[in-house]
């Protein structure tokens, strides 16, 4: 590694946070009529007028605005649209009668879609406690330890552990099926963990603490392959594996058959959830004191496995997804999972060294600012052919927002800082 290219790969990521991503968002997102984010935009960044405003849209953007005043961005603009949608997301969202946060509104606050979506409460939970975390304001922790409590409470699976995901507006579970209510996922647990390292690092109590372990553990032995690490997405209440399909309420846009149900019902694995899984419990380990070091074998199969499966070498990026064992199903590129591996490889820098990792961070680097950015927009575009090419060409909607992206941008050039000031 030459610190003369990581410097300017780190310029490079700068430059697009300050001056096209965080612009991008800042510039059209506050909702100055009804409170909260206007999160529907399409190719040219005009809004695209869908009435909605969703929970994790809404609360994915908190995250977004207080993480980047958190990193030293913003001057104090940042701190101040994250309170904005604070008080969007209390005023209007939570459950004053059955606690909890309503899964959907309509842009001026009236409620859409009434169900309790715990991969939206994980999300409630992470951005609050960073909010505090990063502005003292003492609303955010206390609306994340309510959600908590009521997951404790509610959602809590005693007999085989993790937790129900799909509930009804006073926390009775859904039905089973396309309902959700009797499955479990990789995706909440995991995004589970993240929510609960937030609000650990905040509040250092022994029973977040237990619960972040617990999560982890599960995460650990039940989540991820055996054998490859390579995350399964779905499971049945006793964490037998079940074919992954797709739910009546959903969060993302994943390609499915008509039938809604993946053709590899259960040998499919997703090069970006590994990545993600990977330096989240890496950064969980750090809140947690706790050596990453103790894990470095299972962390050297997943960077392994993603770099030697999941990066395209000859028209660069990450592919979709694959069968456990290694190999590619879906050769398009999603921009999430861009961002995920972005972070994930240069925490691989710094724990393993050498050029394998630093190469792979290159070549997704150089995708994303050559491919995926949206030239003169700022956000980049959320799905593309293997070669680059858009085949979906909006901003942002409820599932596409700015978490991610920007995310992977403070992410990647805080890593970067501390690789370039060991060089």
């Amino acid at each position: 590694m030459l610190r003369e290219e990581v410097i300017a790969l780190r310029d490079e990521a700068l430059n697009h946070l300050e001056n096209e991503l965080l612009p991008f968002w800042t510039s059209r997102t506050v909702d100055k009529v009804n409170g909260g984010f206007i999160t529907h935009f399409d190719k040219n960044g005009n809004d695209s007028g869908e009435d909605e405003k969703s929970l994790i849209a809404q609360t994915r953007s908190i995250y977004t605005f207080s993480s980047a005043h958190r990193a030293g961005y913003g001057k104090g603009e940042y701190a101040s649209i994250a309170s904005h949608g604070v008080d969007y997301l209390i005023d209007k969202m939570w459950d004053k009668e059955h606690g909890g946060f309503y899964w959907m509104t309509d842009r001026k606050g009236n409620v859409k879609i009434d169900s309790k979506i715990i991969y939206g409460h994980s999300f409630a939970i992470y951005s609050l406690s960073e909010y505090t975390l990063a502005t003292g304001d003492q609303r955010g922790i206390e609306y994340a330890s309510k959600t908590f409590d009521l997951l404790q409470k509610y959602c809590t699976d005693t007999m085989y552990g993790g937790y129900w995901e799909m509930f009804h507006r006073d926390w009775t579970l859904c039905g089973p099926g396309s309902q959700g209510g009797d499955r479990k996922t990789l995706d909440v647990h995991m995004h589970l963990m993240e929510a609960y390292t937030a609000l650990y690092e905040y509040t250092g109590l022994d029973v977040h603490r237990r619960k972040l372990l617990e999560v982890i553990d599960l995460l650990l032995y039940r989540i991820i392959h055996p054998v490859y690490k390579t995350g399964i997405p779905q499971f049945y209440k006793d964490w037998t594996i079940a074919p992954q399909i797709k739910f009546d309420i959903i969060w993302g846009w994943d390609r499915f058959t008509e039938e809604g149900q993946k053709t590899n019902q259960t040998d499919n694995t997703c090069y970006g959830h590994n990545a993600e899984f990977a330096w989240l419990l890496i950064h969980a380990l750090d809140i947690l004191k706790i050596q990453p070091s103790a894990y470095s074998g299972v962390f050297k199969i997943i960077f392994d496995h993603t770099v030697d499966n999941g990066i395209d070498t000859e028209f660069g990026g990450v592919y979709v997804e694959g069968p456990h064992s290694g190999g590619v199903y879906d050769r398009e590129k999603e921009f999430w999972q861009q961002a995920e591996v972005l972070i994930g490889l240069l925490d691989a820098c710094l724990m393993f060294g050498g050029e394998k990792y630093w190469d792979a961070y290159k070549n997704v680097h150089r995708f994303v600012l050559d491919k995926l950015v949206n030239k003169g927009i700022g956000e980049w575009f959320p799905l593309t052919t293997r070669r680059g090419e858009p085949i979906w060409t909006h901003m942002s909607h409820s599932w596409k927002i700015n978490y991610h992206t920007v995310r992977a941008m403070v992410q990647s050039i805080k890593r970067m800082d501390g690789i370039i000031s060991v060089l």
